[in-house]
């Protein structure tokens, strides 16, 4: 390990909140509050600031096809319409979409050229239901699948781990890679709920078989349930695997403050959470490990969770 190398990077842009989606949950006002809180708890000031840029559109098709990547920019370009019943497009959110992927390359890419240990990417839309031939559930581009593939493609890499525990199953990120034994994917997230995927039997198919690991979990589920999954189930197996980068969906709602879930974590979770990663990250990939904003809703619970992740990351709280 690089130990000159100890430092967190962070993306954040105000054009994230160009993206304009009305009375929604997924609002401008997610990022905002975040940042402003972490100014406030002087943590910033601590980590290396990374620049997003507009992905081009061939890392796009890593995961999307041509025919939704030219039907979203062209919907957005008549204005504010919907993508489908719970995703709202503004005239801006296709660039959005575009530099909320390259955001999650700027801070791969500060990773592997040794500026940063590891990354937190506060972007949005968030991406982890998008599927290859279209998006749903709040979220344009698969910003965490386009970015499993880009450290594959560009770096070289023979096998990523996702981590996903927003509370939505991201059914997304499991179809792409669902028949592929090269990308690793598990997620904790509550079961039933939307978007209705993610059982137990759901373990990967042919060659990706026992490649893809869903841990379901009943509402009012806490963190005694989540540290069992993780410590007998997902970082064994992660173990097993032996990615050489690890990527985090990390949403939030599943705090018990969140108004679209009913998970009973609380903010100083998702910093042990976190630390579990990071001392796996440290241990198998040299702290290769980008976390990427996914959801989270109630605005008090998400920026007091996403400040203990950070802190996690920065290993400031022990």
């Amino acid at each position: 390990m690089n130990n000159s190398i100890n430092t967190t990077g962070v993306v954040y842009d105000k054009r994230y909140l160009n993206h304009r989606t009305g009375n929604h949950p997924e609002c401008p006002e997610r990022l905002t509050s975040i940042f402003e809180y972490l100014e406030e708890k002087g943590v910033v000031k601590e980590t290396i600031r990374i620049e997003p840029y507009p992905a081009p559109v061939e890392f796009v098709e890593y995961i999307h096809n041509k025919e939704y990547i030219e039907s979203v920019k062209h919907r957005c370009a008549i204005g504010s319409v919907m993508l489908d019943m719970d995703t709202p497009l503004s005239r801006e959110t296709y660039d959005v979409a575009l530099l909320a992927v390259g955001g999650v390359l700027s801070a791969i890419d500060a990773i592997m050229n040794g500026t940063v240990r590891n990354g937190l990417c506060l972007v949005r839309p968030p991406g982890h239901h998008a599927m290859p031939d279209r998006g749903m559930g709040f979220c344009i581009f698969n910003n965490i699948a386009i970015g499993a593939r880009y450290i594959q493609k560009k770096y070289k890499m023979k096998r990523v781990a996702i981590i996903d525990w927003d509370v939505h199953h991201g059914n997304g990120t499991q179809f792409v890679f669902y028949e592929d034994p090269t990308v690793f994917y598990c997620s904790l997230h509550q079961f039933p709920h939307y978007p209705g995927t993610g059982n137990i039997h759901e373990v990967g198919l042919h060659k990706g078989e026992g490649y893809t690991m869903n841990a379901p979990l009943g509402a009012g589920a806490d963190i005694t349930v989540y540290r069992k999954v993780f410590e007998e189930r997902f970082l064994p197996a992660i173990k097993r695997f032996n990615p050489e980068f690890i990527l985090i969906s990390s949403g939030f709602d599943a705090h018990r403050d969140d108004p679209l879930a009913g998970i009973n974590l609380k903010s100083e979770n998702y910093g042990l959470l976190t630390r579990m990663i990071v001392s796996l990250a440290r241990e198998l990939c040299d702290s290769r490990l980008v976390s990427v904003l996914e959801g989270g809703y109630n605005l008090n619970a998400l920026k007091s969770s996403v400040y203990e992740h950070l802190c996690g990351l920065m290993k400031t709280v022990q």
